[in-house]
C-alpha cells in the first residue's frame, strides 16, 4: 500500500501556512500555490500534505489517537523542524531525542501539535 497524500484540517488555512512552511520546509517539503482554500506541500515521491478547512464546515481539531509522522534525513532536520514548530506557535509534545530515551541509536524523533491540535512527529532512524 502506498499513501498518495494526507490532509490536515486548519480553521484558518492562511494563518496555518507559516507553521507548515517552517516545519515541513525544515525537512525538504515545498508548498505549491494556495488554490481554492487548499495548500499542498510535496517532497519527491513522499506523500503530499494538504492543509484545508474541513469539508463538513465544522471546526478543525486533532483526532484523538491520530498522529502524522514525517521522515527526515538527519537529526539536525528533526531538531530544526521541532524548533520551527515552536517558533510558529506549535506546542511541545516531546523534545528531539532517541526513543526510548536511554537509546543511543535507532528512532530519533520530536513531537509537536499545531494550532488546531493536529499531532505531528518528525523523525529519522540512525
Amino acid at each position: 500500500m502506498t499513501i498518495g497524500y494526507i490532509t490536515l484540517g486548519a480553521n484558518d488555512v492562511e494563518q496555518a501556512l507559516p507553521f507548515y512552511d517552517a516545519v515541513l520546509g525544515a525537512i525538504g517539503y515545498e508548498r505549491g500555490p494556495l488554490d481554492g482554500g487548499w495548500a499542498f506541500y510535496g517532497r519527491g515521491d513522499a506523500p503530499g500534505v494538504g492543509i484545508c478547512r474541513p469539508f463538513d464546515g465544522q471546526a478543525a481539531r486533532g483526532g484523538n489517537g491520530v498522529m502524522i509522522g514525517f521522515k527526515a534525513d538527519t537529526q539536525d532536520q528533526v531538531t530544526a523542524a521541532y524548533d520551527a514548530a515552536l517558533a510558529q506557535g506549535g506546542t511541545d509534545e516531546g523534545a528531539p531525542g532517541f526513543r526510548p530515551p536511554e537509546a543511543t541509536s535507532g528512532f530519533y524523533g520530536a513531537y509537536v501539535r499545531d494550532a488546531a491540535g493536529n499531532k505531528l512527529c518528525v523523525y529519522t532512524t540512525v
